[in-house]
């Protein structure tokens, strides 16, 4: 059983050697542990950290790319190099390394296929009141959108097994930790989490540089998750409304109609009739975005068996 740890890396030469000093050398149930980075375009000499180190993989970027392209790359990395376990955790040292065994353990155990660490989030002396309550918020969002009882869906401390690795998907460029979930919750991947510690805070977080755009851009990517994983219930609730609003001032009107009193209220017909058009014209397009999410769902499948067929061969090769 191979496990390999990966860690995003934008500038990170001030860092990364504490996380890396942080990270467990043996596990049970573990044959093999290697460590991988994904330099997103730094600039300072993280690469150079990390080979002095010891790191057995380096992904490099020329350019910043952003933590969700980084992450997928990654991961192919991991899925190439032969790994059975792919734990992501942060060049920072926000969370601590001994708790790695906490997140392999239900994956060890076949209890599950991806595992989330839950930060204790109120417990936690850097993050504002204001950032506690909407990473509950947040949290709530992409469970409800998920259909998952992930407690701390923004957290970025994960083990992936090598099935659903094979199977992830980020389209987005903004994070991966809300999409991915979605997706595991639509596909029905067995997804679980395990309580984590962390470390104190060595820098600020550079994914958002203000709470402002952290709440719009996670918004964006949660409802654009929805929108691709679960078109027809997304644009079917937004027809039905509209087409219920026209429908109810449509009946208002022929109430005024029949009782002598419809001077006036030509408007309301008038509003009446868009929208139930526009609630209708939704439906249809909703029904469409179902027609392409299930041809994307086949070529998603289409695409594990390839990965598949080829990592195991990758495999197999090494094993020889």
């Amino acid at each position: 059983m191979k496990l390999i740890i990966q860690i995003p890396c934008l500038n990170e030469a001030e860092t990364l050697e504490i996380a890396l000093n942080d990270l467990p050398k043996k596990i049970d149930g573990i044959d093999e542990i290697e460590y991988l980075i994904i330099n997103d375009g730094s600039t300072d000499n993280t690469v150079e950290v990390a080979k002095k180190w010891g790191v057995h993989y380096v992904v490099t970027f020329k350019k910043n790319k952003g933590l969700a392209k980084g992450f997928m790359a990654g991961l192919e990395a991991c899925l190439r190099a032969g790994a059975d376990i792919i734990v992501n955790t942060d060049a920072d040292n926000q969370y601590c390394g001994e708790d790695i065994e906490k997140l392999v353990r239900p994956i060890l155990e076949e209890k599950a296929d991806i595992v989330i660490g839950e930060r204790p989030i109120d417990d936690t002396e850097h993050f504002s009141p204001l950032k506690k309550k909407l990473q509950h918020i947040g949290s709530w969002t992409v469970r409800v959108a998920s259909k998952s009882d992930i407690p701390d869906a923004p957290s970025g401390f994960r083990a992936y097994s090598r099935d659903a690795a094979m199977r992830l998907n980020v389209v987005n460029e903004y994070t991966y930790t809300l999409e991915t979930i979605v997706q595991a919750g639509h596909e029905k991947m067995a997804m679980t989490s395990v309580p984590i510690r962390t470390n104190a805070e060595l820098r600020a977080s550079r994914l958002f540089s203000s709470m402002f755009g952290y709440v719009k851009k996670s918004m964006v990517t949660i409802i654009r998750s929805f929108m691709m994983y679960k078109p027809l219930k997304f644009f079917g609730s937004i027809g039905i409304i509209a087409f219920l609003i026209g429908l109810i001032l449509g009946i208002r009107y022929l109430i005024f109609f029949f009782t002598g009193g419809a001077t006036g209220h030509v408007q309301s017909l008038i509003l009446a009739s868009t929208l139930m058009m526009l609630g209708c014209m939704i439906g249809i397009i909703g029904l469409q975005a179902d027609i392409i999410a299930a041809n994307r769902k086949i070529l998603e499948d289409v695409q594990y068996h390839v990965r598949k067929i080829d990592y195991e061969r990758v495999k197999e090769q090494e094993e020889e």
